[in-house]
């Protein structure tokens, strides 16, 4: 039998160098976010008035204390 000698390749994992595979770096920051647009106006009161219901302050009426 004759020796053989083996060399050790390590050709693991490694990480691709190409200009192709980077990640571009950025130029510009982003915009910043905008306000979102204030769409509400206010509702004028109805023309016949609110609803006023006799019996409303009994509802909320606090009994007496004992």
């Amino acid at each position: 039998m004759s020796k053989m000698t083996v060399e050790a390749v390590e050709e693991g994992c490694r990480t691709p160098r190409h200009g192709g595979c980077r990640i571009p770096a950025t130029l510009q920051c982003p915009p910043a976010p905008k306000k979102k647009p204030v769409n509400g106006r206010q509702r004028s009161p109805p023309m016949n008035g609110y609803f006023q219901p006799p019996d409303l302050e009994v509802i909320f009426a606090m009994a007496p204390r004992s």
